[in-house]
């Protein structure tokens, strides 16, 4: 039987927010729920993420790092992807939702997309039935009600809906007002589809990003005041609550043995007062290569299948879950692309011990600015604490060991470890040698673009 996937994604949700990575009631934000999920199934200590969310979207849906998708940045002030049209996903990209769809699978998105903002480009142009949500990001709800915004001439976000085949619409301008609203409607939404699913006998993936704790991590009016320590914690608590609401609507439907759950962030935490989180015992925040910007909490459960209650310090990348529950789904993934996600099923499912992946690679934009192997991490880029900061490129690389130096302070300066160094710029030759076959999409690319694959 093919297991249902609700794929849950937290917006900027940093490392050290949920109990059960160490934050919690430590941060004044009590998350049972998460810890729940987490002591019933598997928790990742050593998950990765791309750098920024637009990249990191890109990845979970494809497989493939963003750079080889032209998904590098988020499009914001950026000359190369000015032109609406050449936003977001390339139609010729695979989605997870297009292979499960080809599967019978039925596919919904609620949430945030930023992955496309223009016909052609939404969810329902990328194998989802149905979405709801905004295209682009949170950033946006202060436009409105800035004073000279309505002589600007520019558009407003709005609040959209569409299904496959259909034209996608406007709803709503997506403002301060509707800001606290929209997880509240992404998990009702979410529950709605997968009652229609389960009445319709037929396996379902939910893809439900989440717009908290992004800023301005404004929350729900059920929740404000919650913790008393300010609006971000109360945005954590209100996201904890909506991943209950969730779990538990599996449960009355009767199919918490037929559903994986995975629970996750896009990017590490904003460094911004007063929507600033935490990177737990990392260092450095998203839209660096730091731990803080690349670790993220995952946690993921299937009953009887899923060993309940382990955590793993393992390597895994967040392109690994579209291998891995194409896998499990029983489909096969495209074989005309570079696909760089790992099969994790075996892993996951607790039948070994270790992950099938050593090493990924870090991305910021369009550089290659760290590759992490085991416990090792080479940094091509000098640090930067945060994404305010145009990091110099360094002579020489620096290493550093994760596991006796988490924070990233004190690069080795001897010669005894330069065999790492050796091992850690093979995978990046692997990865080089690979788009001389598989050349990347160009960033801005506005129609649809095939890349040639050279024998």
């Amino acid at each position: 039987m093919k297991p249902n996937i609700v794929f849950i994604l937290l917006d900027n949700l940093g490392y050290g927010e949920l109990g059960c990575y160490g934050g919690g009631i430590v941060r004044g934000t009590p998350t049972p729920r998460a810890d729940l999920l987490a002591a019933e199934g598997m928790r990742l200590t050593n998950f990765n993420v791309e750098a920024q969310c637009t990249p990191s979207r890109s990845a979970i849906l494809t497989g493939r790092y963003a750079m080889r998708s032209g998904t590098l940045t988020v499009p914001i002030g950026n000359p190369a992807v000015a032109d609406p049209r050449a936003q977001g996903l390339n139609p010729w990209e695979v989605t997870i939702a297009e292979l499960l769809s080809d599967a019978g699978y039925k596919t919904a998105h609620f949430g945030k997309w930023h992955l496309g903002s223009v016909d052609g480009r939404f969810p329902n142009d990328q194998g989802f039935d149905e979405w709801w949500g905004i295209p682009r990001t949170t950033d946006e709800v202060f436009w409105p009600g800035d004073p000279g915004f309505e002589k600007s001439g520019v558009s407003p976000q709005y609040i959209m809906e569409g299904r496959k085949g259909e034209t996608s619409r406007k709803l709503e301008v997506y403002d301060l007002k509707h800001r606290p609203l929209l997880d509240a409607e992404i998990t009702r939404r979410t529950v709605a589809f997968m009652k229609e699913s389960v009445a319709q006998r037929r396996p379902f993936y939910v893809y439900a990003p989440m717009t908290q704790v992004h800023l301005p991590s404004i929350p729900h009016p059920e929740f404000a005041g919650r913790t008393g320590h300010g609006d971000f914690a109360d945005a954590v608590v209100e996201s904890d609550h909506r991943l209950g609401q969730i779990l538990d609507a599996i449960d009355e439907l009767g199919i918490r043995d037929d559903t994986i759950v995975v629970f996750t962030s896009d990017n590490g935490p904003d460094p911004t007062w007063p929507w600033q989180g935490s990177s737990g015992p990392w260092r450095g925040y998203y839209f660096t290569h730091m731990e803080g910007s690349l670790r993220v909490p995952f946690l993921i459960r299937w009953p009887g299948k899923i060993p309940a209650g382990v955590v793993s310090n393992e390597i895994v990348h967040q392109i690994d879950t579209f291998t891995t529950f194409a896998k499990l789904a029983g489909v096969e993934i495209p074989t005309d692309r570079a696909i760089d996600g790992v099969d994790q099923s075996d892993f996951l499912l607790g039948r070994q011990p270790q992950s099938n992946r050593e090493s990924v690679l870090a991305f910021v934009a369009e550089r290659l600015e760290a590759v992490k192997w085991r416990e090792w991490k080479l940094a091509f880029y000098e640090e930067t604490r945060d994404w305010f900061g145009t990091p110099q490129k360094l002579t020489l690389p620096k290493l550093f060991n994760l596991a006796t130096d988490p924070k990233e302070e004190y690069p080795e300066v001897t010669l005894r470890f330069t065999w790492v160094m050796d091992r850690c710029l093979k995978v990046v030759k692997e990865f080089q040698d690979s788009l001389k076959r598989y050349p990347a999409i160009p960033e801005g690319t506005i129609d649809t673009y095939v890349p040639p694959m050279i024998a």
